[in-house]
């Protein structure tokens, strides 16, 4: 038996147990040990499990996969804990990274604290993919130009009002007057599996709290409740506007901490900001 060196990060307590693949080789059964590894109880901990990979397109590339083994396309909180462990740890020392995901290649800003080390990160998230079909959603659209904004749609019996939006995953937005248990728990399973949504969804309930500044609770494709969503917090950015709710710069409250998102006009991008935290490193029996 030989370990794993691992490293365990959150970016706004969106926690993912992180692998340097440059020092050591990929794990060989990655879906089953982000199963083992992410578990609560019997493992690190952890929403998923993050390779930090060499790239032939970037300064790394970041391989993801959730709790449940699934491999996603992209996680905003995650890309920016890649960046800040490609700098803290020497692999790219530059406040400016470029890092392959499953979505594309993603520009990072980095933001030292007095420390040397990246404190906070703004991501360039790219531009959001707003035609049905494309997000992936059967939903009929409510726009000519494609556009699923503020549909009325019925979920277990209740009609909730959805705006579809892909940021490199697909992501369906609800304003809600309280984002309460009931929903995000007891309606987000079954809107993460309706048929409607043929890779599944990732769901936000959003409270607006001001035309600049909203609140935001995740129900996330195959690792249930987290405590923040990057792609999430960008795609509400994106449906605020689109439903005429929000501006196109707002603060996005999550369970475990602040993201400021920016849609820009010019270019159709969305920026995000937000922290990137190193909590601890340890290894792991692999047998």
């Amino acid at each position: 038996m030989h370990t794993m060196k691992f490293t365990k990060m959150h970016g706004a307590g969106n926690d993912y147990v992180y692998v340097d693949c440059f020092s050591q080789p990929a794990p060989e059964n990655a879906p089953e040990l982000a199963r083992q590894i992410s578990h609560r109880h019997f493992g690190v901990g952890g929403d998923g499990l993050i390779l930090i990979r060499p790239s032939e397109s970037g300064d790394a590339r970041m391989q993801m996969f959730n709790a449940d083994g699934s491999e996603s396309e992209m996680c905003g909180n995650g890309v920016r804990c890649v960046a800040k462990f490609v700098h803290d740890h020497g692999i790219a020392k530059r406040d400016a990274l470029k890092i392959e995901t499953g979505a594309g290649v993603l520009d990072l800003k980095l933001h030292l604290g007095e420390d040397g080390l990246v404190d906070q990160v703004t991501v360039d998230m790219g531009i959001p993919e707003l035609v049905g079909p494309k997000v992936p959603t059967t939903i009929p659209s409510t726009r000519d130009d494609g556009r699923v904004v503020t549909a009325p749609v019925e979920f277990g019996g209740q009609t909730l009002e959805v705006t579809c939006v892909s940021m490199g995953n697909p992501h369906c937005v609800i304003f809600v007057e309280q984002a309460s248990d009931d929903l995000v728990l007891g309606l987000g399973p079954k809107i993460e599996t309706d048929p409607r949504f043929p890779n599944r969804i990732n769901v936000e309930f959003v409270e607006i709290l001001s035309p600049t500044e909203v609140r935001q609770r995740t129900w996330e494709r195959g690792s249930g409740e987290t405590w923040a969503c990057g792609t999430g917090a960008s795609a509400v950015c994106v449906a605020g506007v689109l439903a005429g709710r929000t501006e196109r710069k707002i603060l996005n409250h999550l369970l475990g901490g602040d993201l400021t998102l920016q849609w820009l006009a010019e270019n159709d991008h969305v920026m995000m900001t937000g922290p990137a935290t190193e909590v601890f490193s340890g290894e792991w029996p692999v047998r």
